[in-house]
Protein backbone atom coordinates (compact mmCIF):
# COMPACT_ATOMS: atom_id res chain seq x y z
CA UNK A 1 0.00 0.00 0.00
CA UNK A 2 1.31 3.42 -0.92
CA UNK A 3 1.58 5.91 1.94
CA UNK A 4 0.27 9.32 0.90
CA UNK A 5 1.09 12.53 2.76
CA UNK A 6 -1.21 15.51 2.70
CA UNK A 7 -0.99 17.57 -0.50
CA UNK A 8 1.91 15.43 -1.73
CA UNK A 9 2.39 14.29 -5.31
CA UNK A 10 3.50 10.82 -6.27
CA UNK A 11 5.00 9.84 -9.59
CA UNK A 12 4.94 6.09 -10.15
CA UNK A 13 7.18 5.70 -13.12
CA UNK A 14 9.06 3.06 -15.08
CA UNK A 15 11.06 5.83 -16.68
CA UNK A 16 13.28 8.73 -15.72
CA UNK A 17 11.84 12.00 -14.46
CA UNK A 18 10.44 14.27 -17.14
CA UNK A 19 12.95 16.51 -18.89
CA UNK A 20 12.52 20.21 -18.15
CA UNK A 21 11.74 20.84 -21.82
CA UNK A 22 8.46 18.91 -21.73
CA UNK A 23 5.60 20.81 -23.37
CA UNK A 24 2.09 19.93 -22.17
CA UNK A 25 3.59 16.80 -20.62
CA UNK A 26 4.95 15.45 -23.90
CA UNK A 27 8.57 14.86 -24.95
CA UNK A 28 10.07 12.74 -27.71
CA UNK A 29 10.02 9.70 -25.41
CA UNK A 30 7.46 10.38 -22.68
CA UNK A 31 3.84 11.33 -21.97
CA UNK A 32 2.77 12.46 -18.50
CA UNK A 33 -0.74 12.35 -17.02
CA UNK A 34 -1.94 13.83 -13.74
CA UNK A 35 -4.50 12.47 -11.31
CA UNK A 36 -6.04 14.71 -8.64
CA UNK A 37 -8.08 12.55 -6.27
CA UNK A 38 -8.67 11.46 -2.69
CA UNK A 39 -5.59 9.57 -1.52
CA UNK A 40 -6.22 10.04 2.19
CA UNK A 41 -9.39 10.19 4.29
CA UNK A 42 -12.79 8.44 4.11
CA UNK A 43 -12.76 8.24 0.29
CA UNK A 44 -9.08 7.32 -0.12
CA UNK A 45 -9.71 3.77 -1.37
CA UNK A 46 -11.34 5.28 -4.45
CA UNK A 47 -8.42 7.49 -5.48
CA UNK A 48 -5.90 4.78 -4.66
CA UNK A 49 -7.92 2.12 -6.52
CA UNK A 50 -8.29 4.28 -9.62
CA UNK A 51 -4.57 5.06 -9.51
CA UNK A 52 -3.70 1.38 -9.23
CA UNK A 53 -5.82 0.45 -12.25
CA UNK A 54 -4.54 3.31 -14.41
CA UNK A 55 -0.97 2.43 -13.53
CA UNK A 56 -1.60 -1.23 -14.41
CA UNK A 57 -2.72 -0.14 -17.89
CA UNK A 58 0.14 2.32 -18.33
CA UNK A 59 2.80 -0.17 -17.20
CA UNK A 60 1.28 -2.76 -19.54
CA UNK A 61 1.69 -0.33 -22.45
CA UNK A 62 5.21 0.60 -21.36
CA UNK A 63 6.28 -3.06 -21.33
CA UNK A 64 5.15 -3.23 -24.96
CA UNK A 65 7.27 -0.19 -25.89
CA UNK A 66 4.90 2.61 -24.95
CA UNK A 67 2.65 4.47 -27.39
CA UNK A 68 4.26 5.73 -30.58
CA UNK A 69 7.61 5.23 -28.86
CA UNK A 70 6.69 7.28 -25.80
CA UNK A 71 6.52 5.86 -22.27
CA UNK A 72 3.62 6.75 -20.01
CA UNK A 73 3.70 8.12 -16.47
CA UNK A 74 1.14 9.10 -13.87
CA UNK A 75 1.52 11.64 -11.08
CA UNK A 76 -1.17 11.44 -8.38
CA UNK A 77 -1.98 14.40 -6.12
CA UNK A 78 -4.15 14.21 -3.01
CA UNK A 79 -7.17 16.50 -2.75
CA UNK A 80 -8.70 14.76 0.29
CA UNK A 81 -12.06 14.71 -1.53
CA UNK A 82 -12.37 18.44 -0.82
CA UNK A 83 -13.23 20.87 -3.65
CA UNK A 84 -10.93 23.70 -2.54
CA UNK A 85 -7.90 21.43 -2.39
CA UNK A 86 -8.86 19.89 -5.71
CA UNK A 87 -8.97 23.33 -7.34
CA UNK A 88 -5.49 24.14 -6.01
CA UNK A 89 -3.98 20.90 -7.32
CA UNK A 90 -5.71 21.07 -10.72
CA UNK A 91 -4.61 24.67 -11.25
CA UNK A 92 -1.03 23.66 -10.43
CA UNK A 93 -1.18 20.70 -12.81
CA UNK A 94 -2.44 22.88 -15.66
CA UNK A 95 -0.23 25.91 -15.08
CA UNK A 96 2.93 23.86 -14.65
CA UNK A 97 2.46 22.63 -18.25
CA UNK A 98 3.92 19.26 -17.28
CA UNK A 99 0.91 17.06 -18.07
CA UNK A 100 -0.99 16.17 -21.20
CA UNK A 101 -4.27 15.45 -19.41
CA UNK A 102 -6.06 14.82 -16.15
CA UNK A 103 -7.23 11.25 -15.61
CA UNK A 104 -9.24 9.46 -12.93
CA UNK A 105 -10.38 12.35 -10.71
CA UNK A 106 -12.72 11.18 -7.96
CA UNK A 107 -16.02 12.67 -6.89
CA UNK A 108 -18.89 14.96 -7.84
CA UNK A 109 -18.13 17.96 -5.57
CA UNK A 110 -14.47 17.98 -6.59
CA UNK A 111 -15.09 17.66 -10.34
CA UNK A 112 -17.89 20.24 -10.10
CA UNK A 113 -15.25 22.68 -8.84
CA UNK A 114 -12.44 21.68 -11.22
CA UNK A 115 -14.18 20.89 -14.52
CA UNK A 116 -14.75 24.58 -15.42
CA UNK A 117 -11.05 25.27 -14.79
CA UNK A 118 -9.97 22.35 -16.97
CA UNK A 119 -12.46 23.28 -19.69
CA UNK A 120 -11.33 26.91 -19.78
CA UNK A 121 -7.72 25.74 -20.12
CA UNK A 122 -8.63 23.13 -22.78
CA UNK A 123 -7.15 20.48 -20.50
CA UNK A 124 -8.47 16.97 -21.27
CA UNK A 125 -10.26 15.31 -18.33
CA UNK A 126 -10.46 11.56 -18.82
CA UNK A 127 -12.74 9.12 -16.97
CA UNK A 128 -13.88 11.02 -13.87
CA UNK A 129 -14.97 8.57 -11.15
CA UNK A 130 -18.49 10.02 -10.89
CA UNK A 131 -21.81 9.57 -12.65
CA UNK A 132 -22.84 13.21 -12.26
CA UNK A 133 -24.95 14.50 -15.12
CA UNK A 134 -23.20 17.86 -15.57
CA UNK A 135 -20.11 16.09 -16.92
CA UNK A 136 -22.26 14.60 -19.71
CA UNK A 137 -23.02 18.03 -21.18
CA UNK A 138 -22.29 17.59 -24.92
CA UNK A 139 -20.68 21.03 -25.02
CA UNK A 140 -17.81 19.77 -22.80
CA UNK A 141 -15.37 18.81 -25.53
CA UNK A 142 -12.54 18.24 -23.03
CA UNK A 143 -14.40 15.71 -20.82
CA UNK A 144 -14.51 12.01 -21.70
CA UNK A 145 -16.70 9.89 -19.41
CA UNK A 146 -16.32 6.15 -19.05
CA UNK A 147 -19.15 5.12 -16.71
CA UNK A 148 -22.94 5.17 -16.64
CA UNK A 149 -24.73 8.02 -14.85
CA UNK A 150 -25.97 8.03 -11.27
CA UNK A 151 -29.48 8.41 -12.69
CA UNK A 152 -29.01 5.06 -14.44
CA UNK A 153 -27.81 3.46 -11.20
CA UNK A 154 -30.65 4.83 -9.09
CA UNK A 155 -33.15 3.77 -11.76
CA UNK A 156 -31.78 0.23 -11.54
CA UNK A 157 -32.24 0.29 -7.74
CA UNK A 158 -35.90 1.25 -7.95
CA UNK A 159 -36.57 -1.19 -10.79
CA UNK A 160 -35.26 -3.94 -8.52
CA UNK A 161 -36.77 -2.86 -5.20
CA UNK A 162 -40.22 -1.91 -6.49
CA UNK A 163 -40.81 -3.88 -9.67
CA UNK A 164 -39.00 -7.09 -8.70
CA UNK A 165 -39.19 -7.19 -4.90
CA UNK A 166 -42.52 -5.39 -4.54
CA UNK A 167 -41.30 -2.99 -1.83
CA UNK A 168 -43.11 0.29 -1.25
CA UNK A 169 -41.53 1.84 1.86
CA UNK A 170 -38.16 3.22 0.73
CA UNK A 171 -35.92 5.69 2.58
CA UNK A 172 -32.65 7.35 1.60
CA UNK A 173 -29.36 8.26 3.28
CA UNK A 174 -27.26 10.68 1.25
CA UNK A 175 -24.10 12.73 1.54
CA UNK A 176 -25.12 16.37 1.97
CA UNK A 177 -23.46 17.85 -1.11
CA UNK A 178 -23.77 17.82 -4.90
CA UNK A 179 -23.02 14.11 -5.10
CA UNK A 180 -25.62 13.09 -2.58
CA UNK A 181 -28.24 15.40 -4.02
CA UNK A 182 -27.74 13.97 -7.52
CA UNK A 183 -28.53 10.54 -6.07
CA UNK A 184 -31.50 11.92 -4.15
CA UNK A 185 -32.84 13.46 -7.36
CA UNK A 186 -32.45 10.20 -9.29
CA UNK A 187 -34.27 8.15 -6.67
CA UNK A 188 -37.05 10.74 -6.37
CA UNK A 189 -37.59 10.77 -10.15
CA UNK A 190 -37.69 6.97 -10.36
CA UNK A 191 -40.24 6.78 -7.53
CA UNK A 192 -42.38 9.63 -8.86
CA UNK A 193 -42.69 7.80 -12.17
CA UNK A 194 -44.46 5.09 -10.17
CA UNK A 195 -46.59 7.51 -8.17
CA UNK A 196 -44.43 6.94 -5.07
CA UNK A 197 -42.42 9.08 -2.67
CA UNK A 198 -39.65 8.41 -0.14
CA UNK A 199 -40.87 7.55 3.35
CA UNK A 200 -37.84 9.22 4.98
CA UNK A 201 -34.63 11.10 4.21
CA UNK A 202 -31.41 11.43 6.18
CA UNK A 203 -28.08 13.06 5.34
CA UNK A 204 -24.55 13.39 6.69
CA UNK A 205 -21.64 15.77 6.13
CA UNK A 206 -18.96 14.80 3.58
CA UNK A 207 -15.72 13.39 5.02
CA UNK A 208 -17.38 12.49 8.32
CA UNK A 209 -19.03 9.35 9.69
CA UNK A 210 -21.64 11.33 11.63
CA UNK A 211 -24.66 9.29 10.53
CA UNK A 212 -26.43 8.51 13.80
CA UNK A 213 -28.93 11.38 13.69
CA UNK A 214 -29.84 10.42 10.12
CA UNK A 215 -30.32 6.83 11.23
CA UNK A 216 -32.62 7.81 14.06
CA UNK A 217 -34.73 9.89 11.70
CA UNK A 218 -34.96 7.15 9.08
CA UNK A 219 -35.72 4.44 11.65
CA UNK A 220 -38.95 6.21 12.63
CA UNK A 221 -40.40 5.43 9.19
CA UNK A 222 -39.69 1.67 9.49
CA UNK A 223 -38.50 1.41 5.87
CA UNK A 224 -38.41 -1.84 3.94
CA UNK A 225 -35.34 -0.60 2.05
CA UNK A 226 -32.74 2.12 2.55
CA UNK A 227 -30.91 3.37 -0.53
CA UNK A 228 -27.61 5.13 0.16
CA UNK A 229 -25.52 7.66 -1.73
CA UNK A 230 -22.13 8.20 -0.13
CA UNK A 231 -18.61 6.93 0.54
CA UNK A 232 -17.76 3.61 2.16
CA UNK A 233 -16.82 4.65 5.71
CA UNK A 234 -19.99 6.57 6.63
CA UNK A 235 -22.23 4.07 4.86
CA UNK A 236 -20.56 1.18 6.65
CA UNK A 237 -21.07 3.00 9.93
CA UNK A 238 -24.76 3.51 9.10
CA UNK A 239 -25.33 -0.15 8.25
CA UNK A 240 -23.48 -1.43 11.33
CA UNK A 241 -25.42 0.90 13.62
CA UNK A 242 -28.66 -0.13 11.92
CA UNK A 243 -27.95 -3.80 12.56
CA UNK A 244 -27.18 -3.07 16.22
CA UNK A 245 -30.47 -1.19 16.55
CA UNK A 246 -32.38 -4.10 14.99
CA UNK A 247 -33.29 -2.10 11.87
CA UNK A 248 -32.70 -4.58 9.08
CA UNK A 249 -34.11 -3.34 5.76
CA UNK A 250 -32.71 -4.12 2.34
CA UNK A 251 -29.66 -1.87 1.94
CA UNK A 252 -28.70 -0.65 -1.54
CA UNK A 253 -25.83 1.63 -2.47
CA UNK A 254 -24.01 3.15 -5.40
CA UNK A 255 -20.86 2.20 -7.32
CA UNK A 256 -19.00 5.27 -6.01
CA UNK A 257 -19.05 3.71 -2.54
CA UNK A 258 -16.00 1.57 -3.30
CA UNK A 259 -17.32 -1.98 -3.12
CA UNK A 260 -14.29 -3.82 -1.75
CA UNK A 261 -13.65 -1.12 0.83
CA UNK A 262 -17.29 -1.21 1.91
CA UNK A 263 -17.31 -5.00 2.25
CA UNK A 264 -14.06 -4.85 4.24
CA UNK A 265 -15.40 -2.15 6.58
CA UNK A 266 -18.65 -4.06 7.12
CA UNK A 267 -17.29 -7.56 7.72
CA UNK A 268 -20.19 -9.89 8.59
CA UNK A 269 -22.62 -6.94 8.63
CA UNK A 270 -22.23 -6.69 4.85
CA UNK A 271 -24.18 -9.86 4.13
CA UNK A 272 -26.96 -9.07 1.64
CA UNK A 273 -26.06 -5.43 0.93
CA UNK A 274 -26.74 -4.61 -2.73
CA UNK A 275 -24.25 -2.47 -4.67
CA UNK A 276 -24.77 -1.22 -8.21
CA UNK A 277 -21.72 -1.43 -10.48
CA UNK A 278 -20.70 0.17 -13.77
CA UNK A 279 -17.98 -2.29 -14.79
CA UNK A 280 -18.09 -6.10 -15.02
CA UNK A 281 -17.17 -8.45 -12.18
CA UNK A 282 -13.39 -8.02 -11.74
CA UNK A 283 -13.07 -11.77 -11.02
CA UNK A 284 -14.80 -12.91 -14.25
CA UNK A 285 -11.75 -13.78 -16.30
CA UNK A 286 -13.93 -15.29 -19.03
CA UNK A 287 -14.10 -11.70 -20.29
CA UNK A 288 -10.92 -10.68 -22.17
CA UNK A 289 -10.83 -7.21 -20.59
CA UNK A 290 -10.97 -8.74 -17.10
CA UNK A 291 -8.32 -11.36 -17.87
CA UNK A 292 -6.04 -8.64 -19.25
CA UNK A 293 -6.74 -6.45 -16.22
CA UNK A 294 -5.89 -9.26 -13.81
CA UNK A 295 -2.61 -9.97 -15.59
CA UNK A 296 -1.68 -6.28 -15.69
CA UNK A 297 -2.59 -5.80 -12.03
CA UNK A 298 -0.47 -8.77 -10.96
CA UNK A 299 2.45 -7.48 -13.04
CA UNK A 300 2.16 -4.11 -11.28
CA UNK A 301 1.81 -5.57 -7.80
CA UNK A 302 1.82 -9.32 -7.16
CA UNK A 303 -0.04 -8.79 -3.88
CA UNK A 304 -2.83 -6.67 -5.39
CA UNK A 305 -6.37 -8.05 -5.29
CA UNK A 306 -8.87 -7.38 -8.09
CA UNK A 307 -11.69 -4.95 -7.37
CA UNK A 308 -14.33 -2.87 -9.12
CA UNK A 309 -12.53 0.46 -8.60
CA UNK A 310 -9.15 -0.66 -9.93
CA UNK A 311 -10.87 -2.38 -12.87
CA UNK A 312 -12.53 0.93 -13.71
CA UNK A 313 -9.13 2.59 -13.42
CA UNK A 314 -7.63 0.00 -15.76
CA UNK A 315 -10.35 0.56 -18.36
CA UNK A 316 -9.81 4.32 -17.96
CA UNK A 317 -6.11 3.81 -18.64
CA UNK A 318 -6.84 1.67 -21.69
CA UNK A 319 -9.26 4.32 -22.95
CA UNK A 320 -6.63 7.04 -22.54
CA UNK A 321 -4.17 4.88 -24.48
CA UNK A 322 -6.66 4.39 -27.33
CA UNK A 323 -6.85 8.17 -27.65
CA UNK A 324 -3.05 8.43 -27.72
CA UNK A 325 -2.84 5.89 -30.51
CA UNK A 326 -5.49 7.70 -32.52
CA UNK A 327 -3.79 11.07 -32.00
CA UNK A 328 -0.56 9.75 -33.49
CA UNK A 329 2.98 11.06 -33.09
CA UNK A 330 2.10 14.77 -33.33
CA UNK A 331 0.73 14.98 -29.79
CA UNK A 332 -0.50 17.90 -27.75
CA UNK A 333 -3.63 18.63 -25.71
CA UNK A 334 -5.58 19.83 -28.73
CA UNK A 335 -4.76 16.83 -30.93
CA UNK A 336 -5.44 14.51 -28.02
CA UNK A 337 -8.87 16.03 -27.32
CA UNK A 338 -9.73 15.77 -31.00
CA UNK A 339 -8.72 12.11 -31.03
CA UNK A 340 -10.68 11.33 -27.87
CA UNK A 341 -13.77 13.02 -29.30
CA UNK A 342 -13.56 10.84 -32.41
CA UNK A 343 -12.99 7.43 -30.85
CA UNK A 344 -16.35 6.04 -31.97
CA UNK A 345 -16.74 2.47 -30.69
CA UNK A 346 -13.97 0.86 -28.63
CA UNK A 347 -14.36 -2.87 -27.96
CA UNK A 348 -12.26 -4.05 -25.03
CA UNK A 349 -13.64 -7.59 -25.08
CA UNK A 350 -16.41 -7.76 -22.52
CA UNK A 351 -16.84 -4.01 -22.20
CA UNK A 352 -17.67 -1.91 -25.24
CA UNK A 353 -17.53 1.88 -25.12
CA UNK A 354 -19.35 3.96 -27.71
CA UNK A 355 -18.87 7.68 -28.24
CA UNK A 356 -20.49 9.89 -30.84
CA UNK A 357 -21.55 13.44 -31.67
CA UNK A 358 -22.98 14.97 -28.50
CA UNK A 359 -22.22 11.80 -26.52
CA UNK A 360 -19.13 11.93 -24.31
CA UNK A 361 -20.10 8.88 -22.21
CA UNK A 362 -18.77 5.51 -23.29
CA UNK A 363 -20.87 3.03 -21.29
CA UNK A 364 -24.49 2.91 -20.14
CA UNK A 365 -24.14 -0.44 -18.37
CA UNK A 366 -25.30 -0.92 -14.77
CA UNK A 367 -25.01 -4.23 -12.91
CA UNK A 368 -26.45 -5.12 -9.52
CA UNK A 369 -24.29 -7.17 -7.15
CA UNK A 370 -24.83 -8.53 -3.64
CA UNK A 371 -22.26 -8.87 -0.85
CA UNK A 372 -22.00 -12.46 0.41
CA UNK A 373 -21.22 -13.51 4.01
CA UNK A 374 -17.51 -13.95 3.21
CA UNK A 375 -17.26 -10.41 1.76
CA UNK A 376 -17.23 -11.51 -1.87
CA UNK A 377 -19.74 -10.35 -4.47
CA UNK A 378 -22.28 -12.20 -6.57
CA UNK A 379 -23.95 -10.86 -9.69
CA UNK A 380 -27.69 -10.46 -9.44
CA UNK A 381 -29.90 -11.42 -12.35
CA UNK A 382 -33.48 -10.42 -12.99
CA UNK A 383 -35.69 -11.37 -10.07
CA UNK A 384 -32.80 -11.74 -7.62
Amino acid sequence: MFQFSRAAAFAAMTMAALPAAAQQGVTDNSIAFAQVAALEGPASALGIGMRQGIMAAFEEANRAGGVNGRMLSLTSMDDGYEPDRSVTEVRAAIEGDNYLALIGPVGTPTTKATQPIATEAAMPMIAPFTGAGFLRDPSLQNVVNLRATYDAETQAWIDHLVDEMGLTEIAILYQDDGFGRVGLSGVTKALEARGMTLVAEGSYTRNTVAVKSALLEIRKAKPQAVVMVGAYKPLAEFIKLSRKMKMDPTFVTISFVGSKALASELGPDGDGVIVSQVVPQPWDDSLPIVAEYQAALTALDAAAEPGFVSLEGYVAGRLAIEGLRKAGADLNRNSYMTAMNNLGTVDFGGMTLTFGPGDNQGSDDVFLTRILPDGSFEAMGAGS
